[in-house]
């Protein structure tokens, strides 16, 4: 059986790849992308491998984006540090994930669930398009959120009052529609995570922004564009280079 390993983490590669050769020692690992740029270009280039890990968080980007343009008919097995509502949806589906740190009685489940499937690599193995399109339609997504205040008081605050969220010196805060600034506890990728993603959009490290809280768009050099915040006058904001198609996509609501 041959694999490919999808995963920007050196480490994770080094620990799935030791794994691997410890409980399924025929199995070989024909290459290892860490981006969805290369993902995609390998798959254009080469046949469907038997089985495929797969990272959900890459670099640059969702690793969902590689099924979109790429004919993946093989089984994969979902790698992540974060047990969000997303994988519960892959695991109805028939797929399975790994929950980092893995180990080896997370690699033998994997790997059982897979001896159960008859005929792997001859038939498409899931309705991708399908179970994507699931995600951004039928999951729940969080409408409020309660903020801790002053005192021992929660906050209420309902998702549509908030601009934006952003990370200064390892600390989430949230701006609202009336300007005002909230610490939140969660981190920025599990808020991007119960978010709907028609509604807010990661564009880089630092911002998770609302489709209400963009005033206007600056053209930057090297084809990058800088968003203006409503509620924020004094900082230049930018898209990550990466992200630029798919954030333009995104507000203006192409698929």
């Amino acid at each position: 059986m041959n694999a490919i390993i999808i995963e920007d983490e050196k480490a994770a590669v080094r620990n799935l790849t030791t794994l691997l050769a410890d409980e399924i020692p025929e199995l070989k690992i024909i290459t290892v992308l860490d981006s969805i740029k290369d993902s995609l270009e390998w798959f254009e280039m080469n046949e469907c491998p038997e089985l495929v890990f797969m990272d959900i968080h890459l670099a640059d980007g969702s690793a969902f984006e590689i099924f979109k343009y790429a004919d993946i008919k093989c089984p994969v097995i979902f790698t992540t540090a974060y047990d969000e509502y997303a994988l519960k949806a892959f695991k109805v589906n028939s797929l399975d994930y790994l929950l980092k740190p893995i180990g080896k009685q997370d690699i033998r489940k994997a790997l059982d669930k897979l001896k159960s499937f008859s005929n792997i690599g001859q038939q498409p193995f899931a309705d991708y398009k399908g179970i994507i399109d699931s995600l951004l339609t039928k999951t729940s997504f969080r409408t409020h959120f309660l903020v801790p205040v002053k005192g021992d008081k929660l906050l209420p605050m309902p998702v549509k009052d908030i601009l934006y969220f952003y990370i200064r010196e390892g600390i989430v805060k949230a701006v609202t529609t009336d300007g005002k600034e909230y610490t939140f506890s969660l981190a920025m990728d599990e808020l991007a995570e119960s978010l709907d993603p028609a509604e807010f959009f990661r564009i880089n490290r630092q911002y998770l922004i609302s489709r209400n809280s963009i005033k206007d768009m600056d053209l930057w050099f090297n084809n990058r564009l800088s968003v203006n915040l409503k509620r924020n006058q004094t900082e230049k904001i930018l898209v990550s280079k990466a992200k630029v198609q798919e954030f333009k996509e995104w507000f203006t609501g192409k698929s």
